[in-house]
């Protein structure tokens, strides 16, 4: 895995650069087999990796490959997704699906969540230097400056925001914007001062569908808010297993994601358990408000309580492995759901 990623650069006016390069993939390579946590522990390595970095002379691939990663295109993902399920289900009158304004939509909202992921890396950029996890963030291990990735991503806040107030309607700006600066002042900070920066940073983390929504709809209604329910809910298990398959990793970097001591057990049981238990009586809630018909209820049924037997499980096992395996069916289950809403309508 990680000799791949310290493959040969283009050292050819420095040959002791292949040299040290060999000996970080070598080294990596075999803490990665042990699966110890001491990448982010080994002096030597980061060092070498300093030198390499410095000596090195990217290709352009590599430099565009790495401003994609600063927009975390796997969240962009599920952003976009959730983005697009509740403008189907906000739109409703016109006879034709109006497909410019959906793409403007979409569009706008992921560079905004791309801007938000980019600032953020600029934020943390320390903090991710301590983590296994993070460390080989492109601004983190030093591969983008951070005033290169600030202007980056303040072009793409910018520009989703402009394309959401022009294009779509300003209602959507004004909600992505919002969510922009909840995630980055309040969100972020809170990260490494209590556990309750889930909960707060839930509120933001929903808002896509919001957006969706309104630039549909132009108004937001029960339909939008039993969308933004799940998604608030989905958050809490979702993220809960990320905390504790590092939980070692984010107390090195001081975070505050789950408590210190004895509690620290305690709040990931609660967080995981509560809200998948919760989604339960939302997929109910389409029926009683005459938003669905039975199929979508009982699938969604369904799903909600396979989410909550894996939210149990790591509540109760209390394992990496548990975790791991929440993670994957919470990735699974939120496009289901969001699939079934859309069908079944």
């Amino acid at each position: 895995m990680y000799t791949q990623r310290y493959s040969l650069l283009d050292c050819s006016r420095d040959g002791a650069c292949v040299t040290k390069n060999l000996q970080i993939g070598a080294r990596l390579e075999e803490l990665d087999r042990r699966g110890h946590s001491e990448v982010a522990n080994e002096p030597s390595l980061v060092a070498l990796e300093v030198a390499v970095v410095q000596r090195s002379h990217f290709l352009p691939s590599n430099i565009l490959f790495d401003y994609w990663a600063l927009t975390k295109p796997e969240i962009n993902f599920l952003i976009g997704m959730t983005t697009a399920a509740a403008f189907c289900l906000g739109f409703s009158e016109a006879p034709r699906f109006p497909w410019l304004l959906f793409l403007h939509t979409v569009l706008g909202t992921v560079l905004v969540s791309s801007g938000a992921s980019t600032l953020n890396q600029v934020i943390e950029r320390h903090f991710d230097a301590k983590m296994r996890r993070t460390a080989r963030r492109p601004i983190a291990a030093g591969r983008i400056q951070p005033s290169h990735g600030m202007v980056f991503g303040a072009l793409l806040s910018v520009a989703g925001g402009l394309q959401l107030a022009v294009a779509v309607r300003p209602s959507a700006s004004l909600l992505a914007l919002l969510t922009l600066g909840w995630y980055l002042f309040f969100y972020t900070p809170l990260k490494r001062r209590t556990p309750m920066c889930t909960f707060v940073g839930a509120f933001s983390g929903a808002m896509p569908v919001l957006i969706g929504y309104v630039a549909a709809a132009g108004k937001l209604g029960s339909q939008a808010w039993l969308l933004y329910t799940i998604l608030f809910l989905w958050q809490f298990p979702h993220f809960m297993a990320i905390a504790w398959m590092y939980r070692e990793d984010y107390a090195r970097a001081g975070y505050e994601i789950l408590p210190r001591g004895k509690y620290k057990t305690r709040l990931m049981q609660w967080q995981s358990v509560l809200p998948a238990v919760a989604m339960v009586p939302v997929g109910v809630a389409w029926l009683i408000l005459r938003h669905a018909n039975q199929i979508l209820v009982v699938a969604s049924l369904l799903l909600s309580l396979s989410f909550l037997y894996f939210a149990s499980r790591l509540a109760g096992v209390r394992s990496n492995g548990s975790a791991r395996q929440l993670l994957l069916v919470s990735i699974v289950c939120l496009p289901m759901v969001f699939a079934l809403v859309l069908t079944t309508m």
